[in-house]
């Protein structure tokens, strides 16, 4: 990509001269009236989620009102490179069963995008090897659709507080607890949430020791009964995960999990129905969704990656629940929101036991947020279309500051 077709930076220009998307929110000049506030999509990322991500940005990016907002898409590549991408959502979409890539959508296979740490400038710098560095104007809010390690775990959370720079979503400590499924069940607990049995195989214990650590595992079975679920600890999507019928089977899951994480979490079979609820968080305070509910899925052992966004399997919303079984649930929703001190949004995951119990399974921070993902669609039935809840999520993020909230 060409510098030339780059802005110059607002230094550089009169105010005159300047697009309504580099000046200062609130600011008018020239008779312009003050630009509209801008929005960072950033998506891809490090993690085994990367391509879902992608998907998830091209959903957004269609959404986002551009009579309200000016928009930055950002992808940051597999290996961590920030790009400038084009705006092209209809390129972002699962096409023969694979998914996209940021590298496919980078304007320059060299350049790279700068967000500056400094919060008192909150100016996006591009660069490209040989050519001068160019500014590409302020950011209002960043709107990080990343799943996974290095996006959705607090890490990029870190690196906006440190910019001063508002964020669609949870904070660093919401978001490390949600991303990490062993510290999010503790918890969980901790608060009195229901939480089913499990165990964790730390990396130490697999790689010193690995007969010991079947064992371990193999104990768990006695205790609990086969089937397992063998799962990398930080990872989402259900990536990753395999459904364990007897030890022959362990040293390839445990395998197959390391793949994505060396930390491990083994959970027992809950016998029941599979339950989702959305949260939202309005001006005063969270509020859940209508449930949704998973139902068995033909060819797939489990609710696997292949199954939710390859196969595009489809929950029941609302979910077929009793009023008192709804209202549980969308209490126990917000519960598990507050006890993480989670921001903005969180798909809750519940199993509705046999007995009639619901058992809290997982929350997710940034949940999938493709057009058939669960998230927006229980919100659509509760009557919040997916237009108006990227708005409302971006407003959320514009009215709360960075730092100890």
């Amino acid at each position: 990509m060409s510098t030339e077709n780059l802005p110059q930076s607002p230094e550089q220009q009169s105010p005159e001269q300047q697009s309504p998307a580099l000046r200062t929110p609130g600011r008018e000049s020239g008779g312009q009236p003050a630009r509209k506030p801008r929005v960072a999509v950033v998506f891809g990322g490090r993690s085994s989620e990367h391509g879902i991500s992608v998907v998830t940005a091209g959903a957004v990016l269609r959404a986002i009102d551009r009579t309200k907002y000016d928009v930055l898409p950002i992808g940051i590549t597999t290996d961590g490179r920030w790009a400038l991408t084009a705006d092209e959502p209809d390129r972002m979409a699962i096409t023969d069963r694979r998914t996209p890539d940021v590298e496919q959508l980078a304007e320059s296979a060299g350049g790279g995008v700068v967000l500056s740490v400094d919060p008192g400038v909150r100016e996006v710098v591009y660069t490209e090897p040989g050519a001068v560095p160019k500014a590409l104007g302020e950011v209002d809010v960043v709107f990080p659709v990343l799943h996974g390690p290095y996006g959705e775990d607090g890490t990029i959370q870190g690196l906006l507080e440190l910019a001063g720079v508002p964020y669609v979503g949870s904070g660093v400590l919401a978001s490390a607890v949600g991303q990490d499924k062993e510290y999010m069940k503790r918890v969980f607990i901790s608060f009195g949430l229901p939480v089913g049995p499990y165990e964790v195989v730390r990396p130490r214990e697999w790689e010193l020791d690995p007969g010991a650590a079947r064992k371990k595992i193999i104990g768990f079975a006695d205790e609990h009964g086969w089937p397992l679920f063998i799962k990398p600890a930080r990872a989402g999507s259900s990536i990753g995960i395999t459904k364990v019928d007897s030890a022959d089977g362990l040293d390839a899951a445990v395998a197959e999990a390391r793949r994505h994480d060396p930390k491990i979490l083994v959970e027992a079979l809950l016998r029941g129905r599979e339950i989702e609820c959305g949260v939202l968080e309005f001006e005063d305070g969270p509020r859940a969704s209508v449930p949704a509910e998973i139902p068995p899925v033909q060819s797939h052992d489990f609710y696997d990656f292949e199954a939710k966004y390859i196969d595009s399997a489809s929950g029941i919303v609302p979910a077929p629940l009793t009023e008192e079984q709804t209202a549980e649930v969308r209490r126990l929703a917000v519960d598990a929101f507050d006890a993480a001190s989670c921001e903005g949004l969180v798909r809750a995951d519940f199993f509705l036991t046999e007995d009639g119990t619901f058992v809290i399974n997982e929350i997710n921070t940034m949940p999938g947020f493709t057009p058939i993902s669960m998230y927006p669609r229980m919100w659509q039935e509760t009557g919040v279309g997916y237009p108006e809840l990227v708005d409302r999520l971006i407003q959320a993020a514009l009215r709360r500051s960075t730092g100890l909230r």
